[in-house]
């Protein structure tokens, strides 16, 4: 497979939310190819090193690749989130990129939820993303421009059943795409939302992956191909760059016709 270079990323600084492992991993180092500096937030600091290092020592032998940096976060603390920001700000400069990634999708009964167990969801899967826009705004209108992408989910759009708060959580991320696009577009900032369908990350692969839901799942896409990582972040490396100027307040779908 062959993909483009989008040389309008280059020098960019991104950030990305969830960046260790999985969907987030792969667009961190998908911008670090295109030349983009690169900050990311996780919980997994093991994992988050190990990524870092792995990007930086190919920056050490490439000029043209970017420098990645992260700092260990838990999304759910607000205030947290936004000194791990701040501190990568002050590391890697203004954040003209942001890529509201993190998300947990834990199978729960909805019979068993309860108060606490659904605002744990809320916070877990969307409330960041609207702190981490507030966060990182003010960079993209002082430098006259930016594009914020979050990811969303196929889930609540094929009517999934066996995650409420996720799913609901999820279906809230359109809405606050549109509306941000509003309230950002003055600004030359765009805001889209990424639809994943089932992506064959390791956890999906270790957790849920097997073979009767994969032969189920391959029946609805109308591609007969399982969906590998890279092609979310092939989507969000299109939206963050020129390329994608006219595109905003919409939704990108890469879930090989499954909707």
């Amino acid at each position: 497979m062959t993909f483009a270079t989008y040389q309008s990323l280059a020098g960019k600084t991104i950030l990305i939310t969830g960046g260790a492992s999985g969907i987030g991993a792969e667009t961190v180092e998908a911008f670090a190819a295109q030349g983009a500096n690169v900050g990311f937030l996780d919980m997994d600091e093991a994992a988050s090193a190990t990524l870092a290092t792995d990007c930086n020592s190919k920056s050490g032998t490439d000029d043209s690749y970017g420098k990645v940096d992260y700092e260990r976060c838990d999304l759910r603390d607000i205030a947290a989130m936004q000194a791990a920001i701040s501190k990568l700000r002050e590391r890697l400069g203004p954040f003209q990129v942001l890529v509201n990634n993190a998300a947990r999708d834990d199978r729960h009964d909805w019979k068993d939820v309860t108060p606490e167990y659904w605002d744990e969801r809320i916070a877990t899967n969307m409330r960041h993303m609207f702190f981490a826009i507030q966060a990182t705004a003010p960079d993209m209108i002082e430098s006259g421009g930016g594009s914020i992408i979050n990811i969303g989910s196929n889930s609540w759009w094929e009517a999934a059943g066996g995650f409420p708060a996720y799913a609901t959580a999820k279906s809230s991320v359109h809405g606050l795409t549109r509306t941000m696009a509003r309230d950002l577009g003055d600004h030359h900032i765009r805001v889209n939302t990424v639809v994943p369908g089932w992506i064959m990350t390791q956890r999906q692969k270790e957790l849920w992956a097997q073979p009767d839901a994969i032969a189920k799942h391959l029946d609805r896409q109308c591609l007969p191909d399982l969906i590998e990582p890279v092609y979310v972040a092939r989507m969000v490396l299109f939206l963050a760059s020129d390329d994608s100027a006219m595109c905003t307040a919409n939704n990108f779908m890469v879930d090989a016709g499954s909707i």
